[in-house]
């Protein structure tokens, strides 16, 4: 996934290359942008923040989560209908 933080609002801007694009209202500085891509992501896939986990790219753009209680199909199936 791809996220770019500082734009006006939450949003998914679609699929590019086979990359999710996430946009983030939250500025990047001192997590602030991982923490509401967690509360943003939770909210889409119907689990908690805490059920997800930045497990690579913490500090950049490209991150790989961790989705804990949800197959991957399920995770598939809740952000394709998010688009």
């Amino acid at each position: 996934m791809r996220v770019t933080p500082g734009v006006r609002q939450d949003a998914l801007g679609g699929v590019r290359d086979g990359v999710l694009l996430v946009r983030l209202a939250a500025p990047p500085v001192e997590g602030r942008a991982n923490a509401a891509l967690l509360r943003y992501l939770g909210r889409l896939l119907g689990v908690p923040p805490s059920a997800l986990a930045v497990a690579r790219g913490a500090a950049a753009r490209e991150k790989l989560l961790r989705v804990s209680g949800l197959d991957a199909a399920t995770v598939r199936a809740r952000v394709d209908a998010a688009l």
